[in-house]
């Protein structure tokens, strides 16, 4: 099953946030993100919100959910002109999931024309949607690219069969880059491969191979995450029953320079610990509003959003999200308020994952003295903590959690 929701505070029926959460609304990155919770099987690694078709049954099927994210949209444009201010205009819009591609393309149109109606979109708006290979054509690109589209996610994961099987994904080798190159015929500039690596049975040449295959297409971005075993998922129990081994860290690492390496010889270059991309048009505008402090909507079952230091997130399973905003209330199922402590140590974790690195001022003193024998250790660059920026080294991505343990005690 897909992990827990925190636990918070109620959230209010109507949506309304504290007044100070409004406070400079407008003046940070704005961002809306949509969760779409449908995928046509589950991956045995996988533990996101999302639902087959057999384990929804009729209870909610792709017009509720529709349904609901255009009444939550519309309640979310209400929520922020509160404050009294204009409400701010989507910068960047995310749809991601589950298989946001499995809504076909006038689906996902809507969900941009909702935006639009809604929030409104800013002038040259990023605008994302993840696909999955195997629910993509020519046609589908073309109808996304004419509806508003701006960039496309795909999820490769690997090129070798073997490790696809382990993973349990549906589409074959060959697939992703087929559609990646599709999608650029279709005239997308900005197109994404995701790749897991460290899956049991993957070897160096596998990874090698993936490689060869992505920088074939010529996509100017590319994601790569180590696999990581979550509590409850089907990998998780297979490795219990010892079927799989565990993924091993020094292993994790040597694949982690290999890709790092292999990117950077072709002019895609590290932005984030995860996120490689040819120049500065095609990071992922939407995920840096997330690491650099950002506001942003999260629409859907189970989406989390935050605004102002302020965060909640919504009931998980799609019948009750749409019955939810059927009878006109907000979905949100909890939420927090984040003290001026508790962002600055969120400040430390996600700005420090980013090449451009964190400002030192958000260190506290121990923080600095950490910094300092972090530069030492070789985990932070020297010239870079002499500037006032603490910026990870290539042996601090691969233990950027532990660094920023060392920032924050």
């Amino acid at each position: 099953m897909p992990a827990q929701l925190p636990t918070g505070e109620p959230a209010p029926a109507d949506g309304t946030l504290p007044p100070e959460a409004l406070t400079g609304l407008g003046s940070r990155p704005f961002g809306v993100y949509v969760h779409v919770p449908f995928c046509a099987t589950r991956c045995g690694y996988c533990d996101f919100n999302t639902y087959t078709a057999d384990e929804l049954g009729s209870s909610a099927g792709f017009g509720s959910w529709l349904d609901g994210l255009k009444a939550e949209l519309e309640l979310g444009s209400r929520v922020l002109a509160q404050g009294g201010a204009p409400v701010p205009q989507a910068q960047t819009v995310f749809v991601g999931g589950g298989t946001p591609s499995l809504l076909g393309a006038q689906r996902l149109g809507e969900v941009v024309d909702a935006i639009r109606a809604t929030f409104g979109l800013a002038d040259e708006a990023e605008v994302t949607t993840e696909s999955n290979p195997e629910s993509t054509s020519p046609e589908f690109f073309a109808a996304i690219r004419d509806a508003g589209y701006t960039r496309v996610s795909l999820g490769m994961q690997s090129a070798a069969e073997h490790v696809l099987r382990v993973l349990e994904r549906r589409h074959t080798p060959g697939r992703a880059v087929a559609a990646a190159r599709e999608a650029r015929a279709a005239g997308f500039e900005h197109v994404n491969l995701d790749l897991i690596y460290g899956t049991p049975g993957e070897t160096d040449d596998d990874l090698r191979r993936s490689l060869e295959a992505v920088l074939s297409t010529g996509v100017d971005h590319v994601s790569a995450y180590a696999l990581i075993v979550e509590d409850g998922t089907a990998m998780a129990r297979k490795v219990r029953r010892g079927e799989l081994p565990m993924p091993d860290d020094d292993v994790l690492a040597d694949r982690y320079e290999l890709i790092d390496r292999t990117l950077a010889e072709v002019g895609l270059t590290w932005y984030e610990v995860s996120n490689w991309a040819s120049d500065e048009e095609a990071a992922c505008r939407h995920n840096l509003g997330y690491w650099q402090g950002g506001d942003w909507w999260g629409a859907g079952p189970g989406a989390h959003s935050h605004v102002g230091g302020v965060r909640w997130w919504n009931v998980k399973h799609p019948a009750r999200y749409a019955s939810h905003l059927a009878e006109g209330n907000s979905p949100a199922a909890g939420r927090e308020r984040l003290s001026a402590e508790d962002q600055r140590i969120e400040r430390v974790m996600l700005e420090l994952r980013v090449a451009e690195g964190l400002s030192i001022e958000a260190l506290d003193e121990s923080g600095v003295l950490a910094a300092k024998q972090a530069v030492t250790d070789g985990l932070l660059d020297r010239e870079a903590l002499t500037a006032g920026r603490c910026v990870l080294t290539g042996r601090g991505r691969l233990l950027a959690d532990g660094v920023v343990q060392r920032l924050i005690a």
